[in-house]
């Protein structure tokens, strides 16, 4: 057996979220609404290519805390998505007014953008670093 990469996250909220959430992860961050299993709750699966990478689930209860208010996703940290074009995500995230941060990782040809979604959840968009070339030095806080 091998870990392949990530296949998707799900993330379970409250029927009235989706579509915040759902326009968050098509118009910020480029995926693509796709075909979903046929579940008797609502909810989106969004698609990086032909992978269903995130799956939206309408299915929290009514007047259920979806978490303690001092973990904004409890003990889930963050989901770290393989991204390419850097310039345009940092265009993006500002025609957005989404506020983010960038580091590289040391001793890595990688890059990174830290951004959070609508209900909190922490997303790490992983660059080749490369990408700077094009993109040019960030003028945003350091991420750590």
């Amino acid at each position: 057996m091998e870990i392949l990469g990530i296949d998707h996250f799900t993330l379970r909220v409250a029927p009235d979220e989706l579509a915040t959430l759902r326009l968050f992860y098509v118009e910020i961050l480029g995926l693509r609404e796709g075909a979903r299993a046929d579940f008797d709750f609502p909810g989106h699966w969004l698609y990086a290519g032909t992978q269903a990478a995130v799956h939206l689930a309408g299915n929290q209860p009514a007047g259920e805390a979806a978490i303690a208010p001092d973990l904004p996703t409890g003990r889930f940290n963050h989901v770290a998505l393989r991204a390419r074009g850097l310039a345009a995500m940092r265009a993006r995230l500002r025609s957005h007014d989404i506020d983010w941060q960038e580091a590289p990782v040391p001793g890595m040809p990688v890059y990174q953008l830290f951004l959070r979604d609508p209900v909190g959840l922490q997303i790490e968009l992983s660059f080749d670093a490369s990408e700077l070339s094009e993109a040019g030095p960030s003028t945003r806080p350091r991420a750590y």
